[in-house]
Parts: structure tokens; sequence; C-alpha cells
């Protein structure tokens, strides 16, 4: 009787910490949404408000206004033409990306020949160095050649950067395919190079769509880069725009603009990663499973 009366009171202390512990888990992710999503939800809604209520703090605007998102595409704000540049630079270096880095990171992750870790840590390396150290010889570099104002000038330096990253995610990626792959595929008459292309590559997917989500997100949201490349309005990323908008009325602070120019360019992004999560957490964690 006693047993059972001292055992009741333990059963009850063991409840009570397990629901404290999910009311402290559920709070924690509470605190983490609302601390990464409050910006984003701040930006929409000043971006809705009427530029003479910018510096209004209400939570919501009173009266809903559209008047920044259209002086955002007034003819000579030159945004259209900035997202089709961001689009370009951002599609461009996601496909060469994918491309270099597929192959090079199957070698790594699958071929043996010396110092192949040396390699890998090199390129690792390579991603290490900020990107403003870069920008003056490079600058001096395509002065020289005449790739200033140009999308070269712009890609290039960009795919120093997502090459390295790529590399390391899909040779962690190819490393936990089992190499019976390859070689039931050579047995069948495949050579190893065909084995990669219709054997490897689909497999590998998950990981492949995740890096080119990755690159493109970074490539997209580049700005020291443009803004040092590019002097024509004509050829600035939507980045570099949105910096250099003026008000709606040419007199006014650009907060509004600059709020809704942020919406429109950080809306795609979102909506592309709530649609593929699921593929893109697939790809993140696969890599890290044997």
């Amino acid at each position: 009787m006693t047993a059972a009366v001292s055992a009741e009171p333990r059963d009850r202390r063991g409840t009570g910490r397990a629901r404290a512990g999910r009311i402290l888990t559920y709070a924690g992710i509470a605190a983490v949404v609302v601390y990464c999503l409050a910006p984003f939800y701040w930006m929409t809604v000043s971006a809705f408000r009427r530029p003479e209520d910018q510096f209004d703090n209400a939570p919501l605007p009173s009266p809903w206004s559209v008047t920044n998102f259209t002086a955002v595409f007034k003819p000579g704000v030159g945004f259209g033409r900035s997202l089709l540049n961001s689009l370009v630079v951002a599609g461009v270096t996601t496909v060469v990306t994918l491309l270099v880095g597929t192959v090079t990171a199957y070698a790594l992750a699958r071929l043996t020949f010396r110092f192949k870790n040396a390699v890998l840590a090199m390129i690792i390396a390579t991603s290490m160095f900020p990107s403003i150290s870069l920008i003056i010889p490079l600058l001096k570099l395509f002065s020289d050649i005449g790739w200033i104002n140009t999308y070269q000038a712009m890609i290039v330096p960009s795919l120093s950067f997502a090459l390295p990253l790529s590399v390391w995610n899909l040779t962690a990626f190819f490393r936990q395919m089992p190499f019976e792959l390859e070689q039931a595929a050579m047995v069948d008459g495949c050579t190893r190079g065909a084995a990669f292309r219709k054997i490897i590559v689909p497999l590998a997917a998950p990981g492949v769509f995740t890096t080119a989500i990755i690159t493109f997100i970074g490539a997209w949201n580049e700005y020291i880069i443009a803004l040092s490349m590019v002097n024509k309005k004509e050829m600035q990323t939507a980045t570099v725009s949105i910096s250099k908008f003026t008000g709606a009325y040419g007199f006014d602070q650009p907060f509004g603009t600059q709020m809704a120019a942020g919406v429109i360019v950080t809306v795609p992004l979102v909506i592309v990663v709530l649609i593929f999560q699921r593929r893109i957490i697939a790809g993140l964690t696969a890599g890290g499973v044997k």
C-alpha cells in the first residue's frame, strides 16, 4: 500500500516534467519562428503603407495602399530589368555550378587518385576567403579585359564561392551511395560515364536539387560583387537597384519603395522553398546518412 502511494507522486512528477519539457520546446520553437519572421512581416506591412505613413508604427497599415509597388515599376526606375539581370546571373551561376560541381564531386567521392583529400581541403579553403578581399584584384583584372558592366563579371566571382560549397555538399552525398550501383551497371555493359549519367545522377537528385536551391538563393541575394563590377543602371541586379531607390515621388525617403521591392524579391524564394521543402531537407540529411 505504501509503495503504491509513493509510486503515484513519482509518476505525477514524471508526467509534470514531460509536460514542462514539451511546453519549453514549443515555446522555443515559437520564439525562433517569431524572431525569423518578424523582419519579413514588418517589411510586408511597411510596403503596403502610404508614403506619408511610412513612419507609422501600427501593426497593420491603415489604409492599405499599393502606391509603393506601383512606384517600384515606374518606367524610369528600371526595376523590371534589374529582376531580369538577377535571374540571368543567378540562373547561369546555378547551372554552371551544378555541371562543374557534380562532376568534380563524383570524381572526389568515387575515384581513387593521389592527393585527393588535399584537393578537397583546398577547394573548401577557397570558400573561407571573404568576398571583399577579392573585389580589388578582380576589379583590376576585369577592367583590363573589358568585363566591367557585363554578366560574366558578376557570374565568375559568384562561381568562386558557390562551387566549393556545392562540391563539398555533393561529395558527401555521393560517398554514401553504394559502389555496387556502378558495378552492376558496368556489368550490364555501361561505361563509367554512362553509369554516372543513367544511375548515379538520377539517384542523387535530392542532393543536386538542394545544392541548386542554395546556390540560386546565394547568387540571387549577392550584393557586393554586383555593386563593384557594374556601374550602368541597365546592368544592375535587383539587390543593387533596391539600394539606389528614390522615394515614390522622388523627394521622400525611399523606405516604402525599398520595402515593396524587398517583398517582390523575397516572395518567389519563399514560395520555392515552401513548395520543395521536403526535397531540400532530404538532400541536406541524405549526405550524412551512411
